[in-house]
């Protein structure tokens, strides 16, 4: 089974490659076929692709185990795909909409700011996942793309460059916000430490207060 963790491996061996031996190296061809080794790359993950998404749709068609198809938690098994396409909608209507062409002069910032927003949704998903509860549709990661939003309506009266900077910062303050909040409550609940170190004093320390 593909999983997370076997695509994540699967990505950092591309990367260490492409570090190692240059990008150049993507444009070897193989003697046997002819074809160059991205093809190869691209191929894989398109056929990852398309394995996984029939073994999701599968799952979504076939319903949860809760009443009338629903999930544990009473919601759909569809709810997911509302915090997820509004993410991908807004991220491709502000490249889009953009008139200073935001994402080409500034990608990075741009996958960043977008990143920090998908890795929040993506750790309340597996929160709800993991205590059968439900998403709510209120969401403060969306906070960041919002004012991205708003700018471009009022017809950019603030540089959409300060504007992506401020959403960049709200998103990565939302994120570790809501990371460290469950960290915090799981620590609270095992009574563990978790950002702290507690000290204890030495036995010598505790005869000498005696």
């Amino acid at each position: 089974r593909v999983d997370v963790t076997e695509v994540q491996i699967a990505i950092t061996m591309l990367l260490l490659i492409s570090a190692y031996s240059g990008t150049a190296i993507w444009d070897y061809k193989v003697p046997l076929v002819g074809l160059e080794l991205k093809f190869f790359v691209v191929f894989g993950i398109l056929c990852g692709t398309a394995i996984s998404s029939f073994n999701y749709f599968r799952v979504i068609f076939g319903g949860g185990v809760g009443k009338n198809g629903s999930t544990i938690a009473g919601t759909s098994v569809l709810s997911p795909a509302v915090h997820i396409g509004l993410l991908i909608t807004l991220a491709i209507m502000i490249y889009k909409k953009s008139a200073t062409q935001l994402f080409e002069k500034h990608s990075c910032l741009y996958v960043l700011t977008f990143g920090f927003v998908n890795a929040k949704i993506s750790q309340k998903l597996v929160v709800a996942h993991m205590t059968k509860s439900e998403i709510t549709l209120q969401e403060s990661a969306f906070i960041g793309p919002g004012l991205l939003v708003l700018d471009q309506y009022f017809n950019s009266f603030i540089d959409e460059y300060i504007v992506l900077w401020i959403a960049l910062f709200i998103s990565l303050f939302d994120m570790l916000r809501y990371a460290t909040g469950v960290c915090l409550q799981i620590a609270a609940h095992l009574h563990i430490h978790v950002f702290r170190i507690p000290s204890h004093q030495a036995p010598e320390q505790v005869q000498n207060h005696n």
